[in-house]
C-alpha cells in the first residue's frame, strides 16, 4: 500500500488538527497515531488506527514491555501493526462491499441519522429509508445490510414501530446475507446479536455481542446489550460493570438514555429506589420521547408516594405508546418480556407494585 514517509508525517506531531483534514492534505484513507511513554524499565506504546474520511477509530492497541530489550520491542510492536493493520483494512474493505458511491453516500446518511440524534419514530424511518436505498443501487453491500437489519431490530426493541413482524422478517434474511459474505466483521455480528434480542434469543444474543468485543474491543454499544441480556438472564451482578463501562466509554452519544433507563431497573429490581430514580430521570431528559422510560418513573414516582407525579408519567408513557399495552398490567405482562422467573420475581416484588400504586388497573 501507499504510505506517507516518516518525515511528512512527523510535521502534525503535537498539532490538534483532525484526521480528516490529514486525510485531505495527505491524500491518505487512513490514519495510524501513537504514543509512548517511559516510567523507569517500563515502556508503553499506545496505537490507533483511523478512517481519515469518517474521522472513525477502526483499531486500538496498547503495549506494556520491560525496556531491557528495546530491539526486541521494536520487533514485536512494527510486527503486531503490520498484522493488525493488514487484518483491519481487509475487514473494512470487505465489509463495504460497495463500489457505488451514491449507495455509500446513503449508507454514510443513514449513519448520521440513526447514530446522531435521539431516537424517535421518525428518526428510525428516516435510517431505515436511507439504508433501503443504498441497498437498492448495491444488493450486494454488507454495510447496508447490516446497518439495516440493527436499525429494524432496534426499533422493534425500542418499541418504535408499529410493523414488529415484518421488520424482523426481512431482517432474518439480510442478517443470514451479510454474515455468509463477511463472517468476520463486527458490524455483521452486532447486527445478528441486535436481531436476536429483538427476538428474545438472549444466550444466542450474547454469543453474538461477545463475538464483536473479540474483534473489537472498542464497540460500545456491544457492551451494554451484552450487559442487559446478562440482566434478563438473571447475571445482575454481571450486568451492572458492562452497562457502566459503556456509558464511560461513551457518555455523550444520544441513545444513552437507553443504558440510563437499564440501569435504572437494575436498581429498581434490587429495591434501590432513590438511585432507581435518579438514573429515570437522566434517561428521561436524555431521550424524552421513549414511552418505556416514563412507565419506569411512574413506577418510581409511585414508590416514593409521589402519585400525581406517577400519574402523569403513566399518562405520558400512554400518549407515547404505539398500543395499548400501558393500559393495564395485564396487556403489559403479555406484551413485554421480563427475563428468566429469577428476574420476573423481581419485577412482581417491585415493578408491578409500583404501577398499581400508579392506578394502572390489573385488566
Amino acid at each position: 500500500m501507499f504510505v506517507i514517509s516518516r518525515n511528512t508525517a512527523f510535521t502534525y506531531r503535537n498539532k490538534q488538527i483532525d484526521t480528516k483534514q490529514i486525510g485531505r492534505e495527505l491524500g491518505v484513507r487512513y490514519v495510524l497515531e501513537g504514543s509512548v511513554r517511559q516510567s523507569g524499565n517500563r515502556v508503553r506504546v499506545n496505537a490507533q488506527l483511523i478512517d481519515a474520511q469518517i474521522d472513525a477509530h477502526l483499531w486500538v492497541e496498547r503495549f506494556d514491555r520491560d525496556t531491557g530489550d528495546l530491539f526486541a520491542l521494536q520487533n514485536e510492536i512494527m510486527s503486531r501493526i503490520a498484522v493488525a493493520l493488514d487484518l483491519e483494512l481487509i475487514g473494512m474493505e470487505a465489509a463495504r462491499q460497495t463500489g457505488h458511491h451514491d449507495a455509500l453516500d446513503y449508507i454514510l446518511r443513514g449513519r448520521a441519522a440513526i447514530f446522531s440524534q435521539q431516537p424517535t419514530r421518525d428518526v428510525y424511518a428516516e435510517g431505515i429509508s436511507l439504508f433501503e436505498r443504498a441497498l437498492a443501487l448495491d444488493a450486494r453491500s454488507v454495510e447496508a445490510q447490516s446497518l439495516l437489519v440493527s436499525a429494524l431490530a432496534a426499533r422493534v426493541l425500542d418499541e418504535m414501530t408499529d410493523s414488529a413482524v415484518s421488520d424482523i422478517t426481512r431482517a432474518e434474511v439480510l442478517a443470514e446475507q451479510a454474515l455468509a459474505r463477511s463472517p468476520h466483521s463486527p458490524v455483521v455480528h452486532y447486527a445478528k446479536g441486535q436481531l436476536l434480542r429483538a427476538q428474545r434469543r438472549l444466550g444466542e444474543a450474547m454469543s453474538e455481542y461477545e463475538t464483536v468485543i473479540a474483534l473489537d474491543r472498542n464497540w460500545v454499544r456491544a457492551y451494554a446489550n451484552l450487559g442487559w441480556c446478562k440482566f434478563l438472564t438473571g447475571a445482575i451482578g454481571e450486568a451492572l460493570p458492562l452497562l457502566e463501562q459503556a456509558i464511560c466509554l461513551s457518555p455523550r452519544v444520544p441513545y444513552t438514555g437507553i443504558w440510563y433507563n437499564w440501569l435504572g431497573r437494575v436498581y429498581l429490581l434490587q429495591s434501590r429506589t432513590d438511585e432507581a430514580l435518579v438514573w429515570y430521570e437522566r434517561a428521561r431528559d436524555s431521550i424524552p420521547a421513549h414511552p418505556n422510560i416514563h412507565v419506569h418513573l411512574a413506577t418510581a414516582y409511585a414508590l416514593k408516594g409521589e402519585t400525581e407525579r406517577a400519574a402523569a408519567e403513566l399518562t405520558e408513557a400512554r400518549r407515547l405508546s404505539s398500543d395499548n399495552r400501558y393500559s393495564s398490567i395485564a396487556r403489559l405482562k403479555a406484551a413485554e418480556y421480563f427475563g428468566v422467573p429469577k428476574i420476573r420475581a423481581l419485577y412482581e416484588a417491585t415493578y408491578f407494585p409500583g404501577l398499581r400504586k400508579a392506578r394502572m388497573p390489573e385488566e
